[in-house]
């Protein structure tokens, strides 16, 4: 291929690399899941969901096991304000579910997504603002302390707004773009947001990392991952998140390592569905987890119904060979690879009947 001298690595290794989480070779149990289908997967169909539409969904997320669900940019579409509206004054929110808002660091955005959220039992509201250095000199052309005094009003405006509105909110904080951001400089935004919403153990907040566009391998994004695990503040009252991408189709291994790294928390969507290449497969790392003995705390157990009413809300397909859920992924065509798949099925039910 040609022009591959214009092309540079784009990402930054930690100041301190301590490499910690190479030693654990599994996950001993799952994240907290937080399911943005409705949201980061909707804006990626080519036909969103109507009001519905979104309602069923919401409902087969609840029914599969989800507490925590991403439902909308609600500022900005009168379909996702209408929509969460709804679930609200529906009272379709269980008790022990908690819905989550994204907005931007911006005023007028802010107060309307408060608007929306009015009445809820629970929602986490979702602040984010771009902090890469290509963001800060391209688009913004902002220095380093403007970029980061508007993560620090917006999250003092959300403090404000929170006090003064009915419900009961949580806060959550991304900076955008983190793979292309210094990651002692997302460590500064990120403590300098804390110290204005002083998390504590009764009212913890949410730092969520995010592989906007994926432009490293794993092992990067996992080092980055440590290193924010072991300098945030107030970290014993901060769930650390991930929301990993698929460009460099390495989101289930950035997400894998990034829990060994620290992570207490996942954002994905169901088969990966998400704007380019898509968000983590929370399916995928749901059963990968299950296949090694730990239980997800999610129910994929009737995969044979959520596969046709996925792509029934979605108009999007479930690839034959997608993993756990295609419909070819427990088939072999070649002799010698079902002769074996038969007889192991055989040895397994014999085991089970003798056990």
């Amino acid at each position: 291929m040609k022009n591959f001298e214009k092309y540079e690595r784009a990402y930054f290794m930690p100041p301190q690399v301590s490499y910690d989480w190479v030693k654990k070779d599994h996950i001993d149990k799952p994240p907290i899941w937080c399911s943005v289908d409705l949201r980061d997967g909707n804006q990626a169909l080519i036909e969103p969901m109507s009001l519905e539409e979104k309602i069923d969904f919401f409902q087969m997320l609840v029914d599969i096991g989800f507490k925590e669900i991403e439902v909308g940019f609600p500022a900005v579409s009168d379909t996702e304000y209408n929509f969460l509206r709804a679930l609200i004054e529906r009272n379709m929110i269980p008790e022990d579910v908690t819905i989550q808002v994204l907005t931007q660091a911006r005023e007028h955005i802010i107060r309307k997504t408060f608007e929306a959220v009015k009445g809820a039992p629970h929602a986490v509201i979702h602040l984010y603002n771009s902090t890469s250095v290509a963001q800060r000199e391209q688009v913004f052309r902002k220095s380093k302390e403007e970029i980061k005094q508007i993560a620090v009003e917006g999250a003092e405006l959300l403090k404000k707004l929170a006090e003064e509105t009915t419900g009961n909110f949580s806060f959550q904080y991304s900076p955008e773009s983190f793979h292309g951001t210094e990651v002692d400089y997302a460590l500064e935004i990120c403590n300098a947001v804390l110290d204005v919403w002083k998390p504590n153990s009764d009212n913890k907040a949410i730092i969520n990392l995010p592989t906007t566009v994926e432009n490293a391998m794993p092992h990067v994004f996992a080092s980055q991952v440590e290193f924010m695990n072991k300098n945030l503040e107030y970290r014993d009252s901060v769930i650390l998140c991930l929301h990993p991408h698929n460009d460099r189709t390495c989101g289930v291994c950035d997400a894998e390592l990034g829990m060994l790294a620290g992570a207490d928390r996942i954002e994905g969507t169901l088969f990966g569905n998400g704007e380019r290449t898509g968000n983590v497969d929370i399916i995928t790392l749901v059963l990968n987890l299950f296949s090694h003995g730990v239980d997800p705390k999610l129910d994929f157990s009737n995969m044979p119904e959520i596969c046709p009413k996925y792509e029934l809300l979605t108009r999007m397909q479930v690839h034959a060979r997608q993993p756990y859920a295609g419909e070819l992924v427990f088939t072999a065509f070649s002799g010698s690879h079902q002769d074996a798949i038969a007889k192991g099925m055989n040895y397994k039910t014999e085991y089970e009947f003798f056990d």
